[in-house]
């Protein structure tokens, strides 16, 4: 059986001809026209180096959530953020978070780090041959730092942690990476530095650049403690009578679903105690060119909060594992472009001040989220909104 291949243009396959081409390849194989997919406003060369065999766009409805107050290092002021969802009441539930903490003076964010990792392992004949192995990387750290940051002009290598399991030593190189996510940028300067170890090493090395450890696009409870990408945290104190005219509840009251819902974290092994930070990150990934698969570790997180004497209420998120750029990948395609420009994020110098927007934003959507349970609104708000259509 003669296998139909996709049409491709080996000079040039970012036209819309080429584009083209394969939508009527698509109509006949499948007998599905995609004229949606086929309406878009940028010039498919823009797309090169994010995707093969470019045919069109899915669009994806975009809100608007806001205003929101940060009161951040280096997110400061007031602002309006896109969530990209096709799930009814997320956008008006965000909104109603970022309107408490508005009226309640703003949330707080500070990132604490921001590092990404590679990790790969080298193998030996015992735990002694490994063991000795990682006493001689300690010495001869800064070479490998020489090489490794020889890839690159904006990553930095900080530090390599090592962990030894019988004869083999896994290592987690941990790089600053500027306002990139930075996953090809250490990749490469990974295999550079394993490469001058496996040469320079007594006797010889062997390895694989690829461990598993540093958790790429995976929960890990490695990355809760250690971090990886950008650990932030958003906290607010919620005065008493602005959380009763917003939310309509009290709290000694979410202070009491707090231990219930702490519980059932610990017994469920949750990535997060939170309510439901992937579903703000997914939507804000979505509007501002991230890699969606990066939620998978960028909603771990932990939610830490008081009722304080006066009635009033602490509330904090801490993201552990956030993989978030604003420079390069996704970022620079047209539509997430905006919504980046939107946040004042878009290019160099401006990462941390999004890490907070996005902590900021997951810290509204969870003190909604957990009012509405209480409140008795949740069901209401998904059935009014939030109803499926043919």
């Amino acid at each position: 059986m003669t296998r139909a291949k996709i049409p491709r243009d080996k000079e040039n396959d970012y036209t819309a001809d080429s584009a083209k081409s394969r939508r009527e390849f698509i109509h006949q194989q499948t007998g599905t026209a995609l004229q949606h997919m086929g309406n878009y406003s940028f010039d498919p060369a823009q797309v090169s180096g994010n995707i093969e065999n470019f045919t069109g766009i899915v669009q994806i409805p975009v809100g608007i959530a806001g205003p929101m107050l940060i009161n951040g290092e280096h997110a400061k002021g007031e602002f309006y953020v896109p969530l990209a969802t096709t799930e009814g009441t997320l956008v008006a539930s965000y909104s109603r978070g970022m309107r408490l903490l508005t009226e309640s003076g703003g949330v707080k964010t500070t990132v604490l780090e921001s590092h990404m990792q590679r990790a790969p392992v080298f193998q030996f004949q015992d735990a002694l041959a490994a063991r000795d192995f990682g006493e001689w990387l300690e010495a001869n750290l800064d070479a490998v730092r020489d090489v490794a940051q020889a890839t690159t002009s904006i990553g930095k290598l900080v530090r390599i942690e090592q962990y030894g399991i019988g004869p083999l030593r896994y290592l987690r190189f941990n790089y600053t990476t500027g306002d990139a996510a930075g996953q090809n940028m250490t990749n490469k300067a990974t295999y550079a530095a394993c490469e001058w170890i496996k040469e320079n090493y007594p006797g010889g090395a062997s390895y694989l650049l690829a461990s598993n450890i540093d958790s790429d696009k995976k929960y890990s409870r490695l990355n809760n403690i250690n971090s990886r990408g950008t650990r932030v945290v958003a906290e607010i104190t919620i005065p008493q009578n602005v959380l009763n005219g917003i939310m309509h509840v009290s709290g000694d009251t979410l202070f009491r679903l707090r231990q219930i819902s702490n519980t059932g974290a610990l017994m469920a092994g949750n990535a997060s105690n939170g309510a439901h930070a992937a579903n703000g990150i997914a939507a804000l990934f979505l509007a501002t060119g991230q890699d969606v698969a990066n939620v998978a570790e960028s909603h771990a997180g932990m939610t830490y909060t008081q009722l304080l004497e006066n009635g009033d209420y602490y509330w904090s998120v801490t993201l552990t594992s956030l993989i978030v750029g604003t420079y390069g990948g996704g970022t620079g395609l047209a539509t997430q472009r905006e919504g980046l420009e939107m946040l004042g994020c878009y290019g160099q110098g401006k990462v941390r001040k999004f890490a907070e927007i996005v902590a900021a934003t997951v810290l509204a959507g969870d003190i909604s989220l957990a009012s509405s349970v209480l409140a008795g609104d949740f069901v209401a708000a998904h059935d009014k909104y939030g109803r499926n259509r043919p």
